[in-house]
C-alpha cells in the first residue's frame, strides 16, 4: 500500500474518533496541530489504527512517533 493511500485511512480514523470533520492530516503533523488530539484520544487514536490495519504496535514504537508520517511509516513497516 501507498504512504498516501495510509495517510488518507489514518485521516478517516482521526476524523471519526476526534469526531471532526475538518482534520487534513500530512506527513508533518503533530499532536500540537490538531485540535482535541491529546493523550487519552491518542490512545484511543492507536486503538482504531490497529484495528483498522489489523495490526498492534509496541510502546517503544508509539513513543518514537514525532508525527503523522513517521507513524505512517510504522504501519507501512508492518506490511500493510
Amino acid at each position: 500500500m501507498e504512504k498516501i493511500d495510509v495517510l488518507k485511512k489514518v485521516n478517516a480514523v482521526f476524523i471519526d474518533v476526534l469526531d471532526n470533520e475538518d482534520i487534513v492530516l500530512t506527513y508533518e503533523t503533530t499532536a500540537d496541530d490538531v485540535e482535541d488530539w491529546d493523550s487519552l484520544n491518542h490512545i484511543q487514536l492507536v486503538v482504531a489504527i490497529e484495528k483498522l490495519f489489523k495490526t498492534r504496535f509496541t510502546s517503544q514504537e508509539i513513543q518514537s512517533w514525532k508525527n503523522v508520517g513517521e507513524m505512517l511509516d510504522c504501519i507501512i513497516s508492518k506490511g500493510v
